[in-house]
């Protein structure tokens, strides 16, 4: 079995601590007991290269330079995803996986999905986990914290399935930060492929990066989102899904993900602390107006 990982990683020896989270990341995958061959596309990003060959990291290597992005734009996940399906299809994997660099993956990952006779059972499938275990400030954050940010999603799926997805992001752009995770929820209802939520068989433990030393503060998130999320309308509109997926928020995509076979105690709290909010948040939305 092998698998195809799709990721891209920081610029290397800018940030101390940015370096050492990327570290974890890789050593954590490839210490899955599985054929894994990342799909790595970079763009102008310092020494990341160099990394991959001192290191021997099997991999596919796409560097696009950013005088050919839009002018100030940093990075592109559906240029990623260009690359990363291309690579799918021209070779012989039994999975396809998206992940950020910034989280620990268990060994046991694939083994816990593949046990599982209720997942098996389908053809093609998305595993996924949510939510995440925070490490911010090198504490490690409430198992039941409902934190924003779905960091990884395992897709088995067919050739067919994948050139389906390929020709639906033509019609997709994106740039820097933002709406990944809900492009990826969408992309269940596109190819028509059921969600397993693993999180209580696994979990993921999630590290906040140093976004100083980047240049990426939370008001630059907020602005890349919302142009994002123009871009991501075009794509539902396109392809008949709901426009939720882009407007929803959190509270719209946690129900997309919702399966009563997937639930744990855990899993239970994190709902309902994160439901038991939207009051609070709907008479602040009308304080603001």
């Amino acid at each position: 079995m092998s698998i195809l990982w799709m990721t891209s990683l920081r610029p290397i020896g800018k940030s101390l601590e940015n370096d050492k989270i990327q570290e974890l990341f890789i050593k954590s995958v490839l210490n899955i007991n599985k054929k894994i061959v990342f799909s790595l596309t970079q763009f102008d990003d310092d020494n990341v290269e160099k990394y991959l060959n001192n290191n021997q990291i099997n991999c596919f290597y796409n560097n696009i330079e950013k005088k050919n992005l839009p002018q100030g734009k940093k990075y592109s996940n559906k240029i990623m995803l260009e690359y990363g399906i291309s690579q799918f299809l021209d070779n012989e994997y039994s999975y396809f996986v998206y992940s950020t660099a910034d989280i620990i993956v268990p060994s046991n990952i694939f083994s816990k999905i593949e046990e599982k006779r209720n997942i098996n059972n389908n053809k093609e499938f998305c595993a996924l986990v949510y939510p995440n275990i925070l490490s911010k400030n090198g504490k490690i954050q409430s198992a039941t914290t409902p934190h924003y940010g779905i960091d990884i999603f395992i897709f088995k799926i067919s050739k067919e399935s994948a050139k389906k997805l390929q020709n639906a992001i033509k019609y997709w752009n994106q740039y820097d930060w933002g709406i990944n995770d809900n492009f990826f929820v969408s992309v269940c209802e596109l190819l028509k492929i059921p969600i397993f939520n693993i999180y209580k068989h696994t979990q993921i433990i999630k590290y906040e990066n140093d976004f100083k030393t980047v240049k990426e503060d939370r008001s630059w998130q907020k602005s890349s989102w919302k142009e994002n999320q123009v871009y991501f309308k075009e794509f539902l509109k396109k392809n008949n899904l709901s426009s939720l997926y882009a407007t929803g928020s959190y509270h719209f995509l946690l129900l997309k993900i919702f399966r009563f076979k997937d639930l744990s105690i855990n899993l239970i709290i994190t709902y309902f602390k994160f439901y038991s909010r939207v009051p609070f948040l709907f008479f602040k939305k009308l304080v603001n107006k």
